[in-house]
C-alpha cells in the first residue's frame, strides 16, 4: 500500500499568534522569526519559528529535507513547551507529511498515525482551528487516494466523505483564507480532478480573488492561479505534473 503523505500550507491568523512575532513571520522576514520565535522559547514563539522555517522549506526551488527537519524540531520545542497550543501540533503534522514525501514510502507509512494523532490534539485545543480542519481532510483524502478506500477505511479509519465534510467546516471557519482554500484545492487536484473539477475551480478561484495577509499567502497565491490557468485550459498531464511539485515530492 503506497501511503501519500499530505502537505499543509503555512499561514495563521495573527489572533493564533504571538503578537509581537507575527508581524515579522507575516512580512516574509523569516530568519528574524526563527530567530526571535527560539528566543521567545514559548510554544507560541516556536511555533512561529517552526512556520517560518517551513515557509523558508516551501519556497525553495527543490525539496529540502534538512529544512523541514529544522522545522520539525521547533514544532517538537512548541509543543514540548505547551501542549494545549494548537499551532505547534498542526506544523508538526505538517512536517512529517512533508518529509515522508522525500523519504519515501517507509517513512510515510510511518508518520501516518503520528500526524494524526497530532491533529487531533490540535482540534481538541482548537476545534474551529481551520487549518487543522484542512489538514485533516487532506489525511483522509490522500490515504483513500494512495492505498484505495477499503484499504484506507480498515487500516487507518481514513474515508472520502469525512476528508471532503472536513473540508466543508474549514471553509466555513475561513471562507477567505486563500491557503486553507488552496490547500483543498491541492488535495482534490492530486486524488481526482475530474471527479472534483467544480470544487476544485471554485476553490483556486477563491485562492486567487481573496486578499492575502502574508507574504507566504502571496506566494500561495500565485501557485494557485498556476494550477487555475492549467485547470481551466485542460492541460490533465500538466496539471498533475505541477501539483505533484507542488506537494513537494522530488
Amino acid at each position: 500500500m503506497r501511503i501519500v503523505a499530505f502537505v499543509l500550507v503555512l499561514a495563521v491568523t495573527p489572533a493564533c499568534a504571538a503578537d509581537s512575532l507575527y508581524p515579522v513571520y507575516a512580512a516574509g522576514r523569516y530568519e528574524d522569526a526563527i530567530r526571535a520565535g527560539t528566543e521567545a522559547a514559548t510554544p507560541e514563539g516556536f511555533a512561529i519559528a517552526a512556520r517560518a522555517a517551513m515557509a523558508e522549506a516551501a519556497m525553495r526551488p527543490e525539496p529540502c529535507l534538512s529544512c523541514l527537519q529544522r522545522a520539525e524540531d521547533l514544532a517538537r520545542k512548541s509543543v514540548a513547551a505547551g501542549s494545549l497550543y494548537p499551532d505547534g501540533h498542526i506544523w508538526l503534522a505538517a512536517c512529517l507529511g512533508l518529509e515522508g514525501r522525500i523519504q519515501g514510502m517507509i517513512s510515510a507509512r510511518a508518520n501516518v498515525s503520528v500526524a494524526k494523532d497530532e491533529l487531533d490534539a490540535a482540534l481538541r485545543s482548537d476545534p474551529r482551528n481551520a487549518y487543522a480542519l484542512a489538514a485533516m481532510g487532506a489525511w483522509n483524502i490522500e490515504l483513500v487516494r494512495g492505498g484505495g478506500a477499503l484499504l484506507a477505511g480498515l487500516l487507518y479509519g481514513a474515508h472520502e466523505a469525512d476528508g471532503l465534510a472536513l473540508f466543508d467546516r474549514a471553509v466555513q471557519s475561513a471562507s477567505g483564507n486563500v491557503a486553507v482554500r488552496y490547500q483543498i484545492a491541492l488535495s482534490l487536484s492530486g486524488y481526482d480532478t475530474k471527479k472534483f473539477h467544480a470544487r476544485i475551480a471554485g476553490e483556486l478561484d477563491a485562492a486567487v480573488h481573496e486578499a492575502p495577509r502574508t507574504e507566504y499567502e502571496k506566494f500561495i497565491q500565485s501557485r494557485a492561479a498556476e494550477l487555475q490557468a492549467l485547470l481551466n485550459r485542460g492541460d490533465a498531464a500538466a496539471l498533475a505534473a505541477k501539483v505533484r511539485q507542488f506537494q513537494g515530492y522530488p
